[in-house]
């Protein structure tokens, strides 16, 4: 397997989404949506979107659907760059942390919000805490918005069946894929795609493989399992720990892909390459394409 890491203009290349002809978007933490060619030589600024992009995904005209932790759901009109704030709100309250998201056929979007009372800037406080507010929302095509589950351990990655029976969400707190059923005899009941993942999935992605690819950003910490349990009062402390002190996240490479039954059919485990924590996963016409939130560079995979 060939592995290549393309640098970007900024850091945190977060999320990656391939559109049909093999280029590549990314947002990165200064609010910039980049755009690379299908080999990666070159890269074009998309727009800006004002806030911290993380969840990528096309519309079925080329606009790009973008989860904004700061400013909610938004449309990028890639043809001149242009920003439309879709949603912002839930109930007549700002979203702290809108995360990922993924588009049905017929246009509805369900997506993400990871936390309550935490943002994108105190993302391990609500990991550590296990607050458990994380919500799988919907928002129908005239605007209307429903949340499906209000109690997840960090909600993340969103995606949907190759059938659109149901719609997965992963649950990096608990180291969880939901499912939260669509259609069929089971509509409108849960379960779980996959527990006891090897480690914490941040974004996942439907493949053009049909598959559902998840990301494991950082393998299981022992230490971590043991503070989710432990008294809120050393939960909370825990996090007022100077970064610099913080345990750093192991310089891992690791995707899964699983069938819609819950199957393991991937299982991409690498050593250290110059890149690592990948956040953002994308399988296309047989290439696996990863972001990261710590690096300024996407990186591509070829399977063999």
């Amino acid at each position: 397997m060939t592995f290549t890491v393309h640098q970007v203009p900024g850091h945190g290349a977060e999320d990656v989404v391939v559109a049909p002809e093999g280029s590549v978007y990314t947002g990165t933490e200064d609010g910039l949506i980049w755009r690379l060619s299908a080999d990666g030589r070159r890269i074009d600024k998309v727009a800006h979107t004002g806030g911290r992009p993380l969840g990528l995904e096309l519309f079925a005209d080329g606009d790009l659907l973008v989860c904004d932790a700061d400013a909610g759901l938004l449309v990028v009109h890639v043809a001149d760059g242009s920003i439309e704030t879709l949603l912002s709100d839930i109930d007549g309250k700002r979203m702290r942390f809108c995360n990922n998201a993924a588009i049905a056929a017929d246009g509805t979007i369900w997506f993400s919000d990871s936390s309550l009372h935490y943002g994108i800037h105190e993302w391990k406080d609500d990991f550590v805490q296990h607050t458990r507010t994380g919500r799988l929302c919907r928002r129908d095509l005239d605007g209307t918005v429903t949340v499906l589950i209000d109690d997840l351990a960090f909600a993340n990655g969103v995606a949907l069946s190759r059938d659109e029976q149901f719609v997965a969400v992963a649950e990096t707190g608990a180291r969880t894929v939901v499912r939260w059923w669509i259609a069929g005899p089971r509509a409108g009941e849960r379960d779980f795609l996959v527990r006891d993942l090897p480690g914490y999935p941040d974004n996942i992605a439907r493949g053009s493989d049909g598959l559902i690819w998840v990301t494991i950003a950082s393998p299981k910490d022992p230490l971590v399992e043991r503070l989710q349990t432990a008294p809120m009062a050393l939960r909370k402390l825990v996090t007022r720990i100077p970064e610099k002190l913080q345990p750093k996240p192991k310089r891992t490479i690791r995707v899964q892909a699983f069938d819609d039954a819950g199957t393991l059919v991937h299982d991409i485990d690498l050593s250290d390459q110059g890149f690592h924590m990948v956040t953002g996963v994308r399988e296309h016409a047989g290439r696996v394409w990863m972001g990261s939130l710590h690096e300024p560079a996407v990186a591509v995979l070829d399977l063999p």
